[in-house]
């Protein structure tokens, strides 16, 4: 995290005076007389995640501090403000507010999954506290200082906002004590019971007022039975059974593939490839270019290759619908499915067409990183007009994936298997993969769906198709 400097200089002449707004009380008012005074230059460092507001004022002319309303009514029209802040902590002496950070433009709200550390534990600057469980991603919430927590405001399972308080920490970890968040309600629930108490006898004629007007307003309050369903069927418990709580990102994948399903005119192609050649390419370079590049040479970046051609020959598979209209994309973002202990999520690989081999590797090694340990970003997985998913890894033969909103198509990669092929009138064993294209027939022709396969199978199973743009 960068340190803010933020330099404000000050001067005073007959022309022209800078008042800060934290200094309204002056020990003596400004006259308005030309004194001479020397520049006096000031620099401000603010933490990272501390929230300081400050602004500047610059007026014109002779000044009375004498309230900041003369201010106002005097030179309104004629000052100009600046104001700065962070707004992702607060800080108030000793204690610090831990807050929750910006997820991102698409997200306005997470969970709160996890809290990492107890009131009482020491942290330091950006170590995390609590984990926020959003749509798409897992993000930290990190402490702004170095100190000890003193309590949690908020708890697991809440709903939280950006800006949300999630604890306090103290700086000097004076007045915290190790006490479970379980105890502080019932230190809290007994003196509320006594105060209420003499409130019953001095208003008992209001009392039984209000208890024979009770069962009139618990019946209108009273919130109407939850409706079920005949796509959530709430089953009976039995034994051996356990409920859990879809995650957000668990939900947010199950809407958005029955969306597919419901919204596109879902269609699937299938062919198979013969993966000789390029197992050979691998093969043959391996050692050089890991030399050279510092990454292993993949399948994955061949297969990324053999796509951008055929999107390149047959640009409405790139292509969307938007209401009444398409949408042709003139990049190329190919997204690549990445399983995930938490579910599936899509990290985007941009402008894969001015990319070479290398590149490729380096960015797929470097997303997939990401999306296994939790830390890739909402920006790294929006977008993308062209979707790859490869079941092979898992060791599936052959399936129809579902199409990733809003692209309009989706490559599926399987496992290599060793089959008897006839090639040159002769029965050999080749290592053999089924590729499988689902595509929206509502804008794509089987046409253009099987001559994109064709070019997928033809670039993979010669790659110098690739040198010679053939």
């Amino acid at each position: 995290m960068m340190l803010g400097v933020v330099r404000r200089k000050v001067a005073s002449d007959a022309s022209s005076a800078l008042i800060k707004r934290k200094s309204w009380h002056w020990s003596r008012p400004v006259v308005s007389t030309p004194r001479v005074s020397t520049a006096v230059a000031e620099e401000i460092f603010l933490h990272p995640g501390c929230t300081r507001s400050f602004s500047d004022f610059t007026f014109s002319g002779s000044l009375d501090l004498t309230s900041s309303r003369g201010i106002k009514d005097n030179f309104l029209p004629q000052f100009t403000m600046h104001t700065w802040k962070r707004p992702f902590c607060s800080n108030s002496g000793d204690l610090v507010d831990a807050v929750v950070p910006f997820m991102g433009e698409s997200i306005s709200d997470g969970t709160l999954a996890t809290l990492l550390k107890k009131p009482g534990d020491k942290v330091e600057v950006d170590e995390p506290i609590a984990q926020i469980e959003t749509d798409k991603v897992t993000i930290d919430v990190a402490s702004p200082e170095a100190g000890v927590i003193q309590k949690f405001v908020a708890k697991e399972g809440d709903t939280v906002e950006p800006g949300t308080k999630i604890a306090v920490i103290s700086k000097s970890g004076d007045g915290v004590t190790h006490v479970a968040p379980s105890e502080k309600p019932a230190e809290k629930a007994t003196p509320e019971k006594k105060v209420e108490q003499p409130k019953q006898k001095v208003e008992s004629a209001a009392a039984e007022v209000k208890k024979a007007e009770k069962p009139k307003t618990e019946a209108k309050a009273s919130p109407p039975p939850p409706k079920v369903t005949a796509t959530e069927p709430q089953l009976p418990p039995k034994e051996r059974e356990r409920r859990v709580p879809m995650t957000r990102l668990r939900k947010r994948v199950a809407t958005r593939l029955k969306d597919s399903q419901n919204t596109f005119a879902l269609l699937t192609t299938f062919n198979e490839v013969d993966m000789t050649n390029l197992m050979k390419l691998r093969s043959d370079y391996k050692d050089a270019f890991v030399e050279k590049h510092g990454v292993k040479l993949g399948l994955m970046s061949g297969f990324v290759k053999a796509a951008v051609s055929g999107l390149q020959n047959q640009p409405i598979i790139n292509a969307v619908i938007d209401g009444d209209d398409i949408i042709y994309r003139d990049y190329i973002d190919i997204s690549i499915a990445v399983g995930t202990p938490k579910g599936l999520v899509v990290p985007v690989i941009r402008n894969a067409d001015k990319m070479n081999f290398a590149e490729i590797e380096k960015e797929i090694n470097t997303l997939a990183k990401k999306a296994s340990d939790g830390s890739i970003s909402i920006d790294e997985m929006a977008g993308g007009s062209f979707t790859i998913s490869n079941g092979g890894v898992y060791g599936s033969l052959l399936s129809t994936p579902i199409i990733n909103p809003p692209q309009s198509a989706i490559l599926g990669m399987h496992s290599i298997v060793n089959r008897p092929m006839v090639v040159g009138g002769n029965i050999i064993p080749r290592p053999m993969m089924y590729v499988a294209l689902t595509y929206d027939h509502r804008l794509i022709d089987g046409r253009e769906a099987v001559l994109f396969l064709r070019r997928i199978k033809d670039v993979v199973e010669d790659p110098r198709r690739l040198l010679l743009d053939v």
